[in-house]
Parts: structure tokens; sequence; C-alpha cells
């Protein structure tokens, strides 16, 4: 575990405001974060606190669908949008580490994650990872960008872990998806986690409501079937929506529900 230490802030960036990645890597024991994220996120944490349960098991969850898709689903490509601060076991360590030669393309547009985007692209030889400076609600730059490094005529796993929370109405979330899995052929897969209120979450609506008035970006919970409804269209591989602690976790008893929705879905 990395000890925080003082920091100085890179231009562009906001030492002022707490924000999702900077409190996120707090939370995961990180150092790439300002006193205002420990701050909000020390706050947080005392209105709901198994926030960094949440944190942790949707880590644990990356790692779990990942080796999955590069190993058993024979996924070589990976579009990882809302990237976060490096840390341990990332999407192309863990993917390649199973095959070399995957590809990675890292999408974000918060400017401290550019700033560390380097520890991101220590690609095997084999394979190759990308960094793209780009928002989620811009699904057709992403694209478009992504296709340098990515072969979208082959599968390519989706993975939007965190990050539809942050796009607050539903009908545009659903539209990013749309636009996304749209442009990419049969045998690719979306990968999400959402936070809700359902699954023990219900003691989490007071902090967001902090959140919203205290950091950014805001942040939206989500029911079940609101989730499910990214999936349209996909086939849903088991156990189906689930605590992204339990989403194929063993033993599932040693793993309890965390408030975050995970699945996977596969194009027909």
């Amino acid at each position: 575990m990395t000890e925080p230490g003082p920091r100085t802030a890179p231009s562009r960036v906001r030492a002022d405001i707490a924000h999702n990645a900077r409190v996120w890597n707090y939370w995961l024991g990180g150092g790439d974060h300002y006193p205002v994220d420990r701050a909000v996120g020390d706050r947080v944490t005392g209105m709901y606190p198994s926030i960094g349960e949440v944190a942790r098991a949707d880590r644990a969850f990356l790692g779990r669908v990942v080796r999955h898709l590069a190993g058993d689903a024979g996924i070589g490509q990976f579009l990882d949008i809302g990237t976060g601060l490096p840390t341990a076991d990332n999407t192309h360590e863990v993917a390649q580490h199973t095959a070399p030669d995957a590809r990675v393309v890292y999408v974000d547009n918060d400017p401290i994650v550019l700033a560390h985007a380097r520890s991101l692209l220590t690609s095997s030889p084999e394979g190759a990872t990308e960094y793209v400076d780009a928002d989620a609600r811009d699904p057709e730059r992403i694209l478009h960008v992504a296709g340098r490094t990515l072969d979208l005529r082959r599968p390519v796993a989706v993975m939007m872990l965190g990050i539809l929370n942050f796009v607050l109405d539903t009908d545009e979330a659903r539209g990013i998806v749309t636009t996304l899995m749209g442009a990419l052929p049969s045998g690719s897969h979306l990968v999400l986690t959402h936070p809700t209120l359902e699954l023990g979450g219900e003691g989490n609506e007071a902090a967001m409501r902090f959140w919203n008035e205290n950091a950014t970006p805001p942040i939206t919970a989500r029911s079940r079937s609101e989730f499910a409804s990214f999936l349209d269209g996909l086939e849903i591989l088991d156990p189906g929506v689930v605590s992204c602690s339990r989403w194929r976790a063993a033993p599932v008893r040693q793993n309890p529900e965390v408030a975050q929705f995970g699945a996977v879905g596969r194009k027909p």
C-alpha cells in the first residue's frame, strides 16, 4: 500500500474539490489524492461505512471477469472506459497474464488519470496498450480512436465499471451502450458495475447526496431493472445480475453482498 503524501496538482487538475478518480484511489489504499479527496472520502465513509468494501469488490470483480474473458471466452481485445487511476492488477496486466497478445485501450478524460497514463502502457511485447483522452458521453469518438489499436471487426470486451452512474440521464446512458455495442461484432462482451440503493445500499442515499453537493462528477444510483436495461439484447452470463462481489466468486458465502450490481453480457 502506498502511503499518501503531499502532492502538487498538475495543470488542468482542480485540487480544491474532491474528484471521483482520486477518492476511489483513496478508498483502494492508493496515494494519488489530495486533502480535499481524503476529507470527502472520510465523510462518505462515516455516512456509509461499507464504501471501501464496494471499491475493493469492484476491483476484484474486474480481475475475475477479465481472467474469464481472456481465458475461457478467448477475448483478446478490451476497451476499458472510465479507467480511473492506475492501481494493482489493471485490465491489461490481468488480460496479458492470461493471453500475452491481448490488446487493451483505456479511456478516461480526467487530467490526473492522463498524467499517470504511462503506468497503463506497460504492455507485454506480444500485446498492446493505448490510452484515449475522451469522455464516455462521446462513444463515436471512442470507437474511432480505439480502432487504431483494436480490430473492431473482431470481438471486443467493453469494460464500463462504475462509469454509467455518472451519466445521470438513464436514456442517455442506454444510448451510449447501444452505440458502443452496435458497432461491435457478435461475440463482443459488455461488462458493467453500478451502485444501487438495493442490496443493502439504502444507507448510501444520504452519502450520495453529500457527494453531489461536495464533489465531482455527480452520481446516481439505479435499480436492478434500470441496470438490467443496459444489457437489453445481450445474452447475460451466469450468474446474471448480482452484487459484483458475488459474480463467480468462490466460495460465495465468504463474499458478502455489496451495493454494487455487476453483470456481463455477450452480443449474440
